[in-house]
C-alpha cells in the first residue's frame, strides 16, 4: 500500500500557513494597520471554510450520522484529524486481513503497439486511503488557488510599498509559493489521472521535479507582474484582473449553453438542481481562479458527467500562453512608462527582461515535460517536437507561397508596363504607309 505522503505535504502546508498568517496579522495589529491585517486574516480564513466543506463533501460526512466529525471541521480541525485517520489506516493494513476486496481493471500503456488489461484487488483500507488522497488533493487545490494566491499576491504588493520584508512575511511568502506550486501540482496529476482513467498511471520523480519548475516560474513570474502593474495602476489592475475572471469564469457556461446539453443531474443524488447549481458555480470559480495564475491543465465541462474534458487540446494551450506573454509583456511595459520613484534603485529594463525570460522559462520546463516525462505520452497522436516541426513548416510554406505570389504580381506588373510602353502591330504597320504616302506627295 502507498504511503500517504501526499496527504501529510497537504496538512503541513496548511497548518504552517495558517499559523504564519496569523502570526503576521497579529505583527500588523501591533503596528496598527488594520486594512493589511484584515485582508490576511480574510485570504487565511476564507480557504479553511472551503477545505473544511471539501472534505465534508468527498467524504460523504453531510449525509451521515457523524456529529463529532462535523465539530470538528466547524473547529477547523478536520483536515488534522482525517490525516490522523488516513496514518491509521495505513498502519493497521498490514496487520488486519480483509474481509471484503474490489476487483479493478486496468489497462498498460501500450508497449510496441500492444496494450494488456491487468485486474487488482483493492481492499477496504486501500480504498478509504485512495478516498482521503482524493480529498487532500482536491483541498489543495483550493487552498492553491483561493486562499494562498491571493495571499501570496498582497504579502508582496505590501513589501513593496514599505520596502522592507520582515522575516514574519517572507516566512508566509515562502509558504504561499509552495502551496500555489503544490496545488498546481496535484492540479496536473488530478487532470492526468481523469483524463487517462482507464490506464494505470504512474508518475515518475522526474516528471514531478519537472512540473515543480514549470509551476514555480510560471506563478512567480505572474505574482510579479500584476503586483508591479498594481504599484502603479491600481485602477486599471481591477480592470484587468476582472476581465480574466470573468472570461475565464463565464466561458465553461457558454460552452454548455451552445451544445444545448440538458442540465448535469449525477453530480450528487442528494443535491436538488440549486445545490447543483451552486456546486457547478463554486467549481467554475475554482477554474476562473487557476487560469487567473497559471494553466489549469484541465478543461472544465459541464455537459461531461466527470465536468472534465477528456481530450487534449493543444490549441487552447498554445492560443493561453501566447495571450498571457502578451499580456505580462503589456503590463511590464505599462509598468515602465508610470514607474514612481519606489523604483529608483531598480533597473526597470533588466527586471523586465528577467520577467519575460521566466516566464519563457517555465514554458520550456512545459514542453519538456510533455515532450519526456509525461506518464502517457506514448497515448499522444503528435508529441510536440513533431507538432513544432508541422508548425514551422507550415510557416515556412506560408511565407515561401506569399512571396511567390508577390513575386508574380511583380512580374505581371512588370509585363503590363512593358506592354504599355510598347507600340501596338496595327500602329507600327500603318507607320510605313505613312512615310510611303509622304514621299509619294513629296515627289508630285
Amino acid at each position: 500500500m502507498k504511503f500517504p505522503g501526499s496527504v501529510l505535504a497537504s496538512v503541513f502546508l496548511f497548518l504552517a500557513e495558517t499559523a504564519a498568517a496569523l502570526y503576521l496579522s497579529s505583527t500588523y495589529h501591533s503596528a496598527g494597520d488594520g486594512m493589511w491585517q484584515a485582508l490576511t486574516l480574510l485570504f487565511s480564513l476564507m480557504p479553511c471554510a472551503l477545505v473544511q466543506l471539501t472534505l465534508l463533501f468527498v467524504h460523504r460526512d453531510l449525509s451521515r450520522d457523524q456529529p463529532l466529525m462535523l465539530l470538528l471541521h466547524l473547529l477547523q480541525l478536520g483536515p488534522v484529524f482525517r490525516c490522523f485517520q488516513a496514518f491509521c489506516i495505513y498502519c493497521q493494513s498490514s496487520h488486519v486481513e480483509e474481509p471484503y476486496v474490489s476487483i479493478t481493471k486496468k489497462r498498460q500503456l501500450p508497449k510496441d503497439g500492444f496494450s494488456e488489461e491487468i485486474e487488482r484487488e483493492v481492499g477496504q483500507a486501500e480504498g478509504k486511503l485512495i478516498t482521503h488522497r482524493s480529498a487532500f488533493s482536491r483541498a489543495s487545490v483550493i487552498q492553491a488557488f483561493l486562499g494562498s494566491a491571493p495571499q501570496l499576491t498582497l504579502q508582496v504588493y505590501i513589501s513593496i510599498q514599505q520596502q522592507e520584508v520582515p522575516n514574519g512575511r517572507s516566512l508566509l511568502m515562502t509558504l504561499s509559493l509552495l502551496s500555489i506550486v503544490y496545488g498546481a501540482l496535484r492540479c496536473n496529476i488530478l487532470a492526468i489521472k481523469i483524463q487517462y482513467d482507464e490506464y494505470d498511471v504512474k508518475v515518475k520523480p522526474l516528471a514531478y521535479v519537472c512540473i515543480f519548475l514549470w509551476r514555480s516560474f510560471e506563478i512567480a513570474t505572474r505574482v510579479v507582474v500584476l503586483v508591479l502593474f498594481t504599484s502603479v495602476m491600481k485602477t486599471w489592475v481591477v480592470v484587468d484582473v476582472f476581465f480574466n475572471f470573468l472570461s475565464f469564469f463565464l466561458c465553461p457556461w457558454i460552452l454548455f449553453w451552445c451544445s444545448s446539453s440538458p442540465f448535469p443531474e449525477n453530480i450528487e443524488k442528494a443535491f436538488t438542481r440549486v445545490g447543483t447549481t451552486i456546486v457547478l458555480c463554486f467549481l467554475t470559480l475554482l477554474y476562473a481562479g487557476i487560469n487567473m495564475f497559471c494553466w489549469s491543465a484541465v478543461q472544465l465541462k459541464i455537459n461531461n458527467p466527470d465536468l472534465i474534458s477528456k481530450s487534449q487540446n493543444w490549441y487552447r494551450l498554445l492560443v493561453y500562453y501566447m495571450l498571457r506573454f502578451i499580456e505580462n509583456a503589456f503590463l511590464l511595459l505599462m509598468w515602465y512608462l508610470h514607474k514612481t520613484d519606489i523604483y529608483m534603485y531598480v533597473c526597470a529594463p533588466l527586471l523586465i527582461l528577467q520577467l519575460l525570460i521566466a516566464y519563457c522559462t517555465a514554458i520550456l520546463f512545459m514542453l519538456v515535460f510533455y515532450q519526456f516525462f509525461h506518464p502517457c505520452k506514448r497515448l499522444f497522436s503528435t508529441s510536440v517536437s513533431e507538432g513544432f516541426r508541422a508548425w514551422v513548416r507550415h510557416v515556412f510554406c506560408a511565407c515561401r507561397n506569399h512571396k511567390v505570389c508577390q513575386k508574380e504580381g511583380n512580374t505581371d506588373q512588370t509585363a503590363s508596363e512593358d506592354r504599355d510602353e510598347t507600340p501596338s502591330s496595327s500602329k507600327i504597320s500603318s507607320m510605313p504607309s505613312q512615310i510611303l504616302n509622304t514621299n509619294e506627295f513629296c515627289a508630285v
